[in-house]
């Protein structure tokens, strides 16, 4: 049987990681050096979790389907999506804009989604497969997660330069609330879900 602080009758404080000890009559209390209050596990992760995850999901398809990129000219007016600009600027040329913006919109946001859709079903079914690999994932979820925001940078260049080289008006679309709404709400869905429940099957087996 693996020792953990949970076992050992310990709380891990989230703000400073001291470990403390839970107050008597069973009540968990708060860190004696910070003031946190303490959990065994972060309060209704699963809930929370789950709410922030549908909520992505619903807004990444006006995300990939609204306009992300319009432009007005003396003669024509054009929108683009997401795939719809990574295309244009392939065909025309610009392979390393091109792939930025796709794998920054497309598959990044896209790949979050699922791992953390695994992570929160196997955490509720309290399933006990591949925990070490799983907890990888979360890690690298939690770590790449504020990257997905550099498309919205890139778009703001974009609009910049093609504006200072052509005649007329080039204006982010507006996917770009959306896509802004996904990044965000899977960072608050990484940061709600607590790792340690992918653990807490295998320790209570053992």
């Amino acid at each position: 049987m693996s020792a953990t602080a949970l076992r050992s009758g310990l709380l891990l404080c989230r703000s400073c990681s001291q470990l403390c000890r839970p107050m008597d009559g069973g009540h968990d209390g708060d860190c004696p050096r910070c003031g946190e209050a303490l959990h065994p596990r972060k309060p209704d992760s699963l809930v929370r979790a789950w709410t922030f995850f549908v909520l992505a999901c619903i807004l990444y398809i006006p995300a990939n389907t609204l306009p992300a990129l319009e432009s007005t000219t003396l003669i024509a007016f054009t929108s683009n999506t997401i795939l719809g600009g990574v295309r244009v600027f392939w065909e025309d040329g610009d392979y390393l804009i091109a792939t930025i913006i796709f794998v920054a919109s497309v598959v990044i946001p896209l790949a979050k989604l699922v791992a953390m859709g695994i992570l929160i079903a196997t955490a509720q079914a309290r399933s006990t497969w591949l925990p070490l690999r799983r907890a990888r994932i979360y890690r690298i979820v939690h770590t790449v997660g504020r990257w997905s925001m550099v498309d919205i940078y890139v778009g703001g260049l974009l609009v910049a330069l093609v504006q200072f080289n052509t005649i007329g008006e080039v204006s982010i679309g507006p996917a770009s609330l959306p896509f802004a709404a996904v990044v965000i709400l899977t960072l608050f869905c990484s940061l709600s879900f607590d790792p340690r429940l992918i653990w807490d099957p295998i320790d209570d087996a053992t």
